[in-house]
């Protein structure tokens, strides 16, 4: 028997926190909180919800994680002395740092895009600077052709010259030979930083998202679609 799954959709909330400034999982007084809506994952995922909050607490590993995510995302805000008004401080690099610090990581492995590798050459200066020790590994390290992965010529982004193919598994491998403590994902390509975050050993964040188009702020799409990116609403997106 197939199985059915019940939809669930955080993203219809969106409504009711333009409106009212909260949701029913977002408020100062849950008494007062609005309603949760049908599809609310916390009603039908309640089980998951419990079960998994267990594992966020005690002395594993997993509970250090989220004891210090949280407590990251409570420094990277700086309180203003007789005002309310949340005010952010921390860039991300900023949060990385200090999540990695407050976890005792020292070796950090950074697979790159080689299409950044300036920006992760700053990164590598930073870290450096902080007291950390970087290691960076390219995406084409290796140089394989993509015809060794089957694609014909004419799926390369030059037809009849060399070129390599990226190779995420490669760069999780050689992080994992280096015991890095944790792994920052700098630029790579959907699908190659799915396959870096399976292989890594360690933990992966990722600093930068690939966006070859709006130079590597993929929710620029998101606040175009009112215009510019209204195409991805009208219709399937031609793909050849």
């Amino acid at each position: 028997m197939e199985k059915e799954y019940a939809e669930v959709s955080c993203a219809s909330c969106s409504a009711v926190w333009q409106k009212k400034g909260t949701t029913n999982c977002w408020s100062g007084d849950p008494a007062t909180a609005p309603p949760r809506p049908g599809n609310c994952p916390a009603d039908r995922h309640a089980e998951v919800v419990r079960e998994t909050a267990q594992l966020m607490k005690g002395e594993s590993e997993d509970a250090k994680m989220a004891f210090v995510a949280a407590r990251v995302e409570g420094l990277c805000y700086q309180p203003i002395p007789g005002s309310d008004a949340v005010n952010a401080r921390w860039t991300r690099v900023e949060d990385t740092i200090a999540f990695a610090k407050l976890m005792g990581y020292q070796r950090i492995g950074i697979a790159t895009c080689i299409g950044l590798l300036d920006e992760s050459e700053r990164l590598v200066a930073i870290l450096k600077a902080q007291g950390f020790t970087p290691f960076s590994v390219c995406c084409k390290a290796g140089s394989i052709d993509k015809k060794e992965l089957g694609l014909a010529e004419s799926d390369k982004v030059r037809p009849g010259t060399f070129e390599p193919a990226c190779n995420p598994i490669a760069q999780a491998q050689i992080c994992n030979d280096l015991d890095t403590d944790m792994n920052m994902i700098v630029g790579l390509c959907v699908g190659h930083d799915m396959l870096f975050n399976k292989y890594s050993k360690a933990p992966v964040t990722t600093l930068v998202v690939k966006d070859r188009v709006t130079g590597h702020n993929p929710a620029a799409v998101l606040y175009g679609q009112n215009f510019y990116y209204k195409r991805l609403q009208k219709g399937p997106m031609v793909i050849e």
